[in-house]
């Protein structure tokens, strides 16, 4: 019987191990919306330039804006930035994640305003 238990309690512990929080689970679902809708123009990771030099790093974005504040043009459809970006719409729990996302890779702090 201890045989049966011992690679069960091991797995038990690895699962817990392993687990996200919630909010590292919607910052990780915003690293892939960023990377599969955005990357082919922007940086969209803590480092590296934007392939479109038009196009804002994500990483800087809170220099420009606030970050916590794009929820609405995400929601409703960013129509607006660089000349060749596409429109998008998000749903909610999308903008939930790209904002996660975001917030958590902004290089340095926000600008006085």
């Amino acid at each position: 019987m201890k045989a049966l238990l011992a690679p069960l309690f091991a797995l038990t512990i690895v699962g817990c191990a392993t687990e996200s929080s919630p909010q590292q689970t919607l910052v990780e679902r915003g690293r892939t919306l960023a990377s599969v809708n955005c990357s082919d123009c922007h940086a969209v990771g803590a480092t590296g330039e934007s392939p479109a030099p038009e196009a804002p790093a994500f990483r800087r974005l809170h220099e420009k804006y606030r970050v916590d504040t794009l929820q609405e043009a995400l929601a409703e459809g960013i129509s607006v930035g660089h000349p060749a970006m596409p429109q998008f719409m998000f749903t909610p729990a999308d903008v939930d994640a790209m904002i996660a996302y975001l917030q958590s890779i902004q290089a340095g702090p926000p600008p006085v305003q």
